[in-house]
């Protein structure tokens, strides 16, 4: 893979968003988180949250929890501070923009239908009950990592991540994406497990525990299947060899980073399973800053299991 990496890398710097060619940089190259920053400043609002397409799907330039989400996770990425500014600005929004009595923030706004955007982010009446603590659980995971323990914003995150933990336990079945949301929250609470055990009345591996069970749910078994569209495959849940599921499903996993490698194009890169069926004009645009959101994420994972 030295080779399609490197045409990668060239592709990077070429034809995506100067965010991913940052986080390029950040994550293979030695570069500046610092920089990182810089790019992730241009989609911030003067309200704290983030918008203007930084989750390619939608074009709302205004703020919204899930563009902020996407924010959040690359602040995650690079280690941020809480002291950095990007980071008490985007606290002040999520406190400010919490539904207290669900404990969920907003997944969809009305706003979206305005701009721009793929057709399962179109607001309409009920919504939010398809997507229900995506992103939620992980935002007040953000709100607990990064606050004063007996902050305003990491009480408004313990109220939601009680709220979040009583619904997984009580959950049957989960969407792959709100999976991974509960996912990287488990993952934050690492970091916060004494907390945790005062604020929350389940046992953090009894959580952790549950949510991998619904994980396994999700994982497309059949290898055929894998090229047929948007399918959810072991990698996009299992992301190191140290995940509770990798020895489940490793010999899974070891066919999907060789279905990474064998499909990736001659310029390194890989296209999107999915499409928008509207804005015809605007689609490829998209289309091609998650181009460049794909290849970063992947060669992320395949550096992660050894593989560039």
């Amino acid at each position: 893979m030295k080779h399609t990496f490197q045409r990668a890398e060239a592709w990077i710097k070429r034809n995506a968003r100067p965010l991913e060619a940052a986080r390029w940089e950040y994550l293979f190259e030695g570069g500046s988180s610092d920089n990182v920053i810089r790019y992730l400043s241009s989609y911030q609002n003067e309200d704290g949250g983030f918008g203007h397409g930084i989750e390619p799907d939608f074009w709302l330039p205004s703020s919204s929890p899930m563009s902020t989400w996407t924010a959040g996770q690359m602040l995650m990425e690079i280690g941020a501070n809480e002291k950095a500014e990007i980071v008490e600005k985007m606290l002040m929004y999520l406190t400010n923009t919490a539904d207290m009595e669900t404990g969920m923030w907003k997944s969809s706004l009305p706003e979206n239908n305005e701009f721009p955007h793929a057709p399962w982010w179109h607001w309409g009446e009920g919504v939010q009950e398809n997507w229900m603590f995506n992103p939620g659980v992980e935002l007040a995971a953000f709100l607990v990592h990064w606050s004063p323990s007996r902050h305003e914003s990491a009480q408004i995150g313990w109220n939601s991540i009680n709220k979040a933990v009583k619904r997984l336990m009580n959950a049957s079945e989960m969407d792959r994406h709100e999976v991974n949301n509960y996912q990287q929250f488990i993952s934050i609470m690492q970091s916060h497990q004494e907390m945790f055990q005062v604020k929350v009345d389940c046992e953090l591996d009894e959580v952790s525990d549950r949510i991998m069970a619904l994980a396994a749910k999700c994982i497309e078994q059949d290898v055929s299947e894998w090229s047929s569209g948007y399918k959810v495959l072991p990698l996009d849940i299992i992301d190191s060899r140290e995940h509770p599921l990798y020895t489940e499903f490793s010999d899974l996993v070891e066919q999907n980073l060789t279905f990474f490698m064998e499909n990736v194009s001659d310029e390194g890169i890989w296209d999107i399973p999915w499409s928008w069926g509207s804005y015809p004009e605007e689609f490829p645009i998209a289309r091609r800053y998650w181009q460049g959101i794909l290849a970063v994420n992947r060669y992320k994972v395949l550096k992660t299991f050894g593989k560039v």
